[in-house]
């Protein structure tokens, strides 16, 4: 079977892979987005996005990624769920294997985003999903009424502990320094909570368990050594994220941390490759950060078919 030929192929359906999908089949341009898990990316465990412009009050990340997704398909871009296993560049088409399958197109716009990022401690893995958790949008509501533990100060780790006090009847937000790294709106929203109690210059030191899961939280203070003993029945880990470029680092250019280099114009070392969104090195990641990137990555790869028309 000859494989199947596309303009651009995008991989990643979060908020810049669809933005790039809009922005493709709105000019006309055979189009195919590949996503390995469900479209909506990291923003399908969003509980209220407040800082996207014309919803004021917020809307659920779920329902804003609802509303991207009909807008492409309106536009006539082509989806498939998949995982692309392989891209090769051969000059002016690039080669993909997806779920074993061989499709061609003359460019390739990467938003993969990223994944939470783990602690890396003993006994996290076993315990994922018996009260270790990376979402709490996910997994929050079956922790009602027992005390959990929030690891991590950022934006993600304020929002996850305050949308927590739903169901926890404590909530520990554990970080390593003695002061947050936050928005002022979501520090005093942690700090007016009366069940969220901050647990300062502190890391996870270890994990108790028993038959059924996560029984306790060890934690140890930077600064002064000693232990402390939580007894939280369930962890949520939002220590950051790290890029999902793995199958990349033969292909493009990636920084030390394994973001993908690219200019401001979204093109990577690798003519005829862009990449947008959380997966690409850039001072902000937020949904809006992501759509811009997607907008630009669509429009210049558009500019790079026109090039090789007279190349």
């Amino acid at each position: 079977m000859s494989a199947q030929e596309y303009d651009i192929i995008i991989i990643g359906g979060g908020p810049a892979g669809m933005t790039a999908g809009l922005y493709a089949s709105r000019s006309e341009l055979k189009t195919l987005l590949v996503e390995k898990m469900i479209m909506g990316g990291q923003m399908m465990t969003a509980t209220l996005v407040e800082n996207w412009p014309g919803y004021p009050g917020g809307i659920d990340g779920p329902e804003l990624m609802m509303r991207f997704q009909t807008h492409c398909v309106e536009f006539g871009l082509e989806t498939r769920t998949g995982e692309v296993e392989k891209i090769e560049d051969l000059g002016k088409q690039k080669r993909l294997i997806i779920d074993g399958k061989e499709y061609l197109c003359k460019a390739v716009i990467i938003a993969t985003g990223a994944n939470p990022r783990k602690l890396g401690i003993e006994g996290e893995e076993a315990l994922v999903g018996r009260g270790v958790s990376y979402c709490a949008t996910c997994d929050g509501a079956f922790f009602r009424n027992v005390p959990i533990a929030v690891i991590g100060a950022g934006d993600t780790a304020a929002e996850e502990a305050v949308f927590l006090t739903r169901f926890a009847s404590k909530v520990y937000m554990v970080h390593r320094r003695d002061k947050m790294r936050t928005t002022k709106i979501l520090q005093n929203r942690v700090f007016e909570s009366e069940k969220i109690e901050m647990v300062w210059d502190s890391v996870v030191s270890g994990l108790d368990s028993d038959n059924t899961g996560l029984t306790g939280i060890t934690v140890k203070n930077v600064k002064s050594g000693e232990q402390r003993q939580l007894n939280a029945v369930g962890m949520f880990v939002a220590v950051g994220v790290t890029p999902i470029s793995g199958f990349l680092k033969d292909l493009v250019e990636l920084d030390k941390s394994g973001y993908i280099k690219a200019s401001e114009n979204t093109r990577t070392s690798v003519p005829g490759i862009f990449v947008a969104g959380d997966c690409r090195t850039s001072v902000l990641k937020q949904v809006s950060t992501a759509v811009g990137d997607g907008a630009v990555a669509a429009t210049q790869a558009e500019k790079y078919l026109e090039e090789l028309k007279h190349s």
